[in-house]
């Protein structure tokens, strides 16, 4: 048995997360499927799109996963503006502050992936 994804027929939605600017396109894999303790999803920024800095702390310690597929952008950690690129992958433990900005002309796609840090 196995499940398949085709992105022409998943529901897509967009929102505005952490008091960023914009709206991020949001697109779930396998969420009701797979049994691993994770979420993942493909987000979609325009440019000018940013997800807000914030903290996943003692109330939500998350670990996040951040693989970029297509565009660039500028992650901000723990104050420090760092350029992210097409293939880069970054992971953000808890309690760490952080955020993700379109600041390029072309649409950001990343991979995301999160779950409680054991």
């Amino acid at each position: 048995m196995y499940w398949i994804q085709k992105e022409k027929d998943d529901q897509k939605r967009s929102e505005q997360l952490h008091e960023g600017e914009g709206l991020i396109g949001r697109r779930a894999l396998f969420k009701s499927e797979s049994k691993l303790p994770v979420d993942m999803e493909v987000w979609e920024l325009a440019p000018g799109v940013s997800e807000g800095d914030h903290i996943h702390d003692k109330d939500r310690p998350l670990e996040e996963i951040y693989y970029i597929l297509e565009g660039e952008g500028v992650m901000t950690i723990e104050g420090e503006e760092i350029s992210v690129f097409k293939n880069d992958a970054v992971m953000v433990p808890p309690g760490v502050d952080h955020g993700l900005f379109n600041n390029s002309d072309k649409i950001l796609k990343l991979v995301i992936i999160w779950g409680n840090a054991i």
